[in-house]
């Protein structure tokens, strides 16, 4: 299972930034994209 998007023009990988804190990335679980930092969750 990957974990991140990656470009294939230059390697680098997709991950949405927590609006909240900022300093950490949203894991997602499909129906939801959640900080376990803050607990900041965006419900799809």
């Amino acid at each position: 299972m990957a974990h991140y998007e990656i470009y294939a023009d230059d390697g680098t990988a997709q991950r949405d930034a927590c609006p909240r804190c900022g300093d950490s990335f949203l894991a997602d679980h499909g129906d939801r994209k959640h900080c376990g930092k803050c607990g900041y969750t965006e419900w799809e």
